[in-house]
């Protein structure tokens, strides 16, 4: 099976294509499938040269190398194209490409680029014209030789007619190079910011099927339980819910136990409906009818708890839908208790991860509800989807995202001052890479009560952005100043970030707490995570995996 780069290509559903890029990855298939190891396929491959004082740019569908370092440039074009004096002519954009001269144009510009890389010495370079949909009629008006054109009459030929272009002796080194500058060609991370928001966007789209047939399941009552792997689309799901019930004149109310991912998810959703942690909640409605809940007294939760549980729900605190996210740091009482402020005809909505559950919560019985499962991930790349499944999850979540991601980064401390040294470090390195600051999330495996960086305004010369525990005049969280933001594991759950540092990792044995608050802290990470834990903390985690 020949080696295709980038990767993350077969991943994705022909359906989630256009239909130009859904042949182009039939092709890739069958290179992938057809060609011997040793050979290597470059898809979306850029090149650019000066030309008479101004750059070209142009495009290839794929550059195939073969194991002696020479290598076939394809031009691929579907559907029909026009055959002319001039070559074979294709329609893009209301702009014409003679596809003859497109080839010679990138062999030209290619060409030079290899003879600089290998000093002088340049591997045979071919070109190959592939019409999957069209027979040539005229091969003498192409403008390539009859064998560099495989159209749609020779379509099954052309595995054959690649390898005899690529029939030379083989030459490791020669290869590496061709590879080396086909793949700086290629420019797979030309910016860190552009990858992230692609990655995002990809998510998105892909995350988005959860919210589509969750949608499309009918029940009455409408009782529905989504238990959703991290990354599976719970959020996007929740955020269509919310959204549509508002466009239909529906009431909604979103409850969640955590008062970070409840601000988040009022950000992103238009004014109308409740969004509130279910404290917030307690509060909201308690004050509404006069209650002023006294939060000086050290059982103040407990007491707004039991008020709210107990009261008598007004009627402007019911709700046409219903949306509980967190569901597994739910507890039967609070399930009775918010299930209270439905309208007997609402809809309901219950997700949660016992992956998860944090705060060892006993599971939320639910009679009755039709209960939906994803263990599918889309949103942590595959390595670190790979590294939790040999950790934690014992192959239990499923990879989603076609994004490979780096492989995951782990530093080892002995010391408080070696632990911030090497988070320092691992931020720094981040940056390096290209990632903003506002990209990195530097997150505490412990508690903001516990954690060292709670009481650290710079992180070397980096100043941090700390929640202060206040909140303005419109209830929105105040931040100190820095621009690198640090949350613990427990305030960013349900939120993301490109880039995570999860540093302050330290455990005797790996319990199940453990195993739960490293799962959450690594699919945070949408491209890159760091791991920087003690040495006792690596050593259960060794004595775990060879047990």
């Amino acid at each position: 099976m020949a080696r295709i780069i980038p990767d993350g290509w077969q991943s994705l559903a022909e359906a989630q294509l256009t239909p130009a890029l859904a042949r182009a990855r039939a092709t890739l298939s069958l290179l992938a499938r057809d060609l011997p190891d040793d050979f290597t396929v470059f898809h979306g491959v850029h090149w650019s040269r000066v030309e008479a004082g101004r750059s070209v740019f142009g495009e290839l569908d794929f550059a195939v190398v073969g194991p002696g370092g020479d290598l076939v440039l394809i031009e691929q074009r579907t559907g029909f194209v026009n055959e002319t004096a001039d070559g074979i002519i294709k329609f893009v954009a209301g702009q014409q490409q003679n596809l003859a001269h497109r080839l010679s144009q990138s062999v030209t510009a290619l060409n030079a680029k290899l003879t600089k890389a290998l000093h002088g010495k340049s591997p045979v370079l071919e070109a190959l014209l592939y019409l999957p949909d069209y027979q040539v009629l005229q091969a003498e008006t192409v403008g390539l030789d009859a064998v560099r054109v495989v159209d749609a009459r020779r379509r099954g030929e052309l595995i054959a007619v690649l390898r005899g272009l690529l029939s030379a002796p083989a030459d490791s080194d020669v290869a590496a190079a061709v590879q080396q500058v086909l793949a700086n060609e290629l420019k797979l991370v030309p910016d860190v910011g552009a990858v992230a928001d692609a990655a995002r966007s990809l998510y998105l789209r892909l995350s988005g099927g959860l919210a589509d047939w969750a949608q499309r399941i009918e029940m009455s009552p409408h009782r529905l339980r989504v238990i959703g792997t991290a990354g599976s689309g719970k959020t996007q799901l929740a955020l269509a819910v919310f959204r549509k019930a508002l466009e239909a004149g529906r009431r909604p109310l979103f409850v969640c136990l955590n008062r970070p991912l409840a601000d988040h998810f009022a950000s992103l959703v238009p004014q109308g409906g409740e969004v509130a942690s279910y404290h917030q909640l307690c509060n909201r409605v308690l004050r509404s009818t006069g209650l002023t809940p006294d939060f000086r007294q050290p059982d103040a939760f407990t007491r707004i708890e039991q008020a709210f549980a107990s009261m008598a729900v007004p009627e402007e605190w019911l709700f046409d839908e219903l949306i509980v996210d967190e569901g597994q740091d739910f507890s039967a009482a609070w399930r009775d208790a918010v299930l209270r402020l439905l309208r007997p005809e609402g809809r309901a909505w219950w997700l949660d991860d016992p992956w998860q559950n944090l705060y060892a919560k006993e599971p939320v019985a639910l009679p009755g509800w039709v209960g939906l499962r994803c263990d599918m991930n889309h949103r942590s790349p595959r390595e670190i989807v790979g590294l939790i499944n040999a950790w934690l999850a014992d192959g239990k979540i499923e990879a989603g995202s076609p994004v490979a991601g780096s492989p995951v980064v782990i530093e080892i401390y002995s010391d408080r001052a070696s632990m911030l040294e090497r988070t320092r470090r691992a931020v720094t390195a981040a940056i390096g890479q290209g990632f903003r600051r506002d990209q990195i999330v530097l997150l505490s495996y412990r508690g903001r009560e516990r954690s060292v960086f709670s009481g650290l305004d710079r992180l070397g010369p980096i100043p941090l952005r700390h929640f202060t525990g206040e909140y303005d005049l419109f209830g929105n969280p105040r931040f100190s100043a820095g621009d690198l933001l640090c949350e613990t594991v427990y305030r960013f759950k349900g939120q993301s970030a490109p880039c995570v540092v999860m540093s302050e990792i330290d455990f005797e044995t790996l319990d199940e707490l453990a195993r739960r608050k490293l799962f959450v802290g690594a699919t945070r990470a949408t491209l890159h995570l760091v791991l920087i834990m003690s040495e006792r903390a690596r050593a259960a985690l060794e004595r775990d995996l060879l047990s």
